[in-house]
């Protein structure tokens, strides 16, 4: 095997064990775990790559074991539009020494691997969908709803949601509403959340049901692992088509799958 680095420690343990302290953290508890940072918005997801999304209107649940209240509730709303196809993408961390497993505990996701602090980037053009500035994770509490720390959400004009947890923080001006562009920095790897320690992002990709869902959609409903491989190849992969295919078939789940 060929020693691979991460930071400056040698990554034959780091490999082996952060997998499975991420992995802990992501899979603990009685129910499938992610955060709840919550929109401001909700517009209905499109039921294809070049659907019209539909109004924005407010979200109102109360804050409960599955679905917290809306942090951003009141902020700008993401502006609806037309999905959008070829568009760039890029990779969401951007570091030299990175790496990440091709599958993950519970559900559709990807724990991708970098030192705190480095930067997490917009990975196409879009809107800012959801954020969470405050670290509200709490073992003893419920999980699920806050596991995800402070992260931010990008409501793709390709029609997809990208979202990215354990962050340390959210960069100024990254707000509801608030347009970005591909490789636009949205704040820093982090452990917050219930990250056991490990610097990494949570990255998840699923429909944008701003609003009418929980964090069971937002933590991710399809693999992103083949379209990591080809954007860190400078490959331009596209999620839309599978992420609508599930749409369709799902539509927007009031309640996290049963386990």
């Amino acid at each position: 095997m060929v020693p691979l680095t991460i930071g400056r420690r040698p990554a034959y343990a780091v490999l082996l064990l952060v997998p499975l302290l991420a992995a802990a953290g992501c899979a603990a508890g009685s129910a499938p775990n992610w955060a709840d940072p919550t929109p401001a918005t909700s517009p209905t997801a499109p039921p294809g790559p070049t659907a019209t999304t539909a109004d924005p209107t407010r979200a109102s649940a109360g804050p409960t074991a599955s679905n917290a209240e809306p942090e951003s509730a009141g902020q700008p709303a993401p502006t609806a539009t037309r999905a959008r196809v070829g568009l760039p993408h890029v990779f969401p961390v951007r570091a030299k020494k990175v790496a990440y497993h091709p599958t993950h505990s519970a559900y559709p996701g990807t724990d991708i691997f970098a030192d705190c602090g480095e930067p997490v980037v917009a990975v196409t053009d879009g809107t800012i969908g959801e954020i969470s500035r405050r670290d509200r994770y709490d073992k003893r509490g419920p999980q699920g709803p806050y596991n995800g720390g402070l992260s931010v959400s990008v409501l793709g004009d390709d029609g997809v949601r990208y979202y990215g947890s354990h962050l340390t923080e959210v960069a100024e001006g990254i707000d509801p509403g608030v347009r970005v562009r591909a490789g636009q920095r949205l704040g820093t790897v982090g452990r917050t959340g219930n990250a056991n320690n490990v610097c990494h992002l949570h990255f998840g990709i699923s429909p944008p049901c701003l609003g009418e869902d929980g964090w069971w959609i937002r933590r991710g409903v399809v693999w992103p692992a083949p379209y990591l491989d080809s954007w860190r190849k400078g490959g331009n992969r596209e999620p839309a088509t599978e992420v609508a295919a599930w749409h369709r078939e799902h539509g927007c789940p009031e309640k996290p799958p049963a386990r």
